[in-house]
């Protein structure tokens, strides 16, 4: 298990969205960079130096603070759609390989080379930059019906991170919430919201959502 390649964001316009800029065009980038936790949702900051998101509203802060992405996953996507995906086409900070990024438990740590240590705190959730950005028709419901949305993960230990870093699982809680499963029960099968409540990880904006949902 370890990490392909670490990606930061250029700054563009949005045209798909409310807002001026995206920070989802993420490109592979040499060398270490470091990673620390970036404070509250609001302010645009995220794990990764130089890095940071502009729709501050639904992305970035301490849960949001590292998107992780499979690099299998994305050949999977590559195949379907018939062209290339480099290391980070879609949105993701890190790259990774050998990782069962979906299978991850909400709560379960990564330590990532020396000092880094994440923790699994939540699922991503596509959104119209998403789509745009991919220029594919149809590509919300293409990606919700896959269930192989990635994962965000919050800074337990600041650290550095580089490709070809090994990623080790240090912890894993006692319940079976995994990404998929949170990704199906928020976006498609409600049914299965109530097994949720037992990954005490997840932030507290995503159970309060839960909560409210809840029969």
């Amino acid at each position: 298990m370890m990490v392909l390649s670490v990606n930061v964001g250029r700054p563009r316009p949005n045209p798909w969205k409310g807002i001026e800029s995206t920070g989802i065009d993420k490109r592979p980038v040499d060398g270490p960079v470091h990673v620390t936790a970036p404070g509250p949702k609001g302010t645009g900051e995220v794990g990764l130096a130089g890095d940071r998101v502009y729709d501050v509203a639904h992305h970035g802060g301490t849960d949001q603070a590292v998107y992780a992405y499979a690099r299998e996953d994305l050949d999977r996507w590559a195949g379907e759609l018939g062209r290339p995906l480099g290391n980070g086409s879609f949105g993701e900070n890190l790259t990774t390989a050998g990782l069962d990024v979906n299978g991850a438990l909400i709560g379960e740590r990564w330590r990532i080379g020396a000092d880094l240590v994440l923790e699994v705190s939540t699922t991503r959730i596509p959104c119209g930059t998403f789509q745009g950005w991919l220029g594919e028709r149809g590509w919300l419901r293409r990606f919700t019906d896959a269930v192989v949305p990635g994962a965000y993960l919050r800074v337990i230990s600041p650290g550095s991170v580089a490709a070809g870093d090994p990623v080790e699982i240090v912890h894993r809680p006692d319940h079976d919430v995994t990404v998929a499963l949170l990704f199906r029960a928020v976006m498609r099968e409600p049914e299965l919201l109530p097994r949720l409540t037992v990954a005490d990880a997840l932030p507290e904006e995503d159970k309060e959502r839960i909560r409210r949902r809840l029969p």
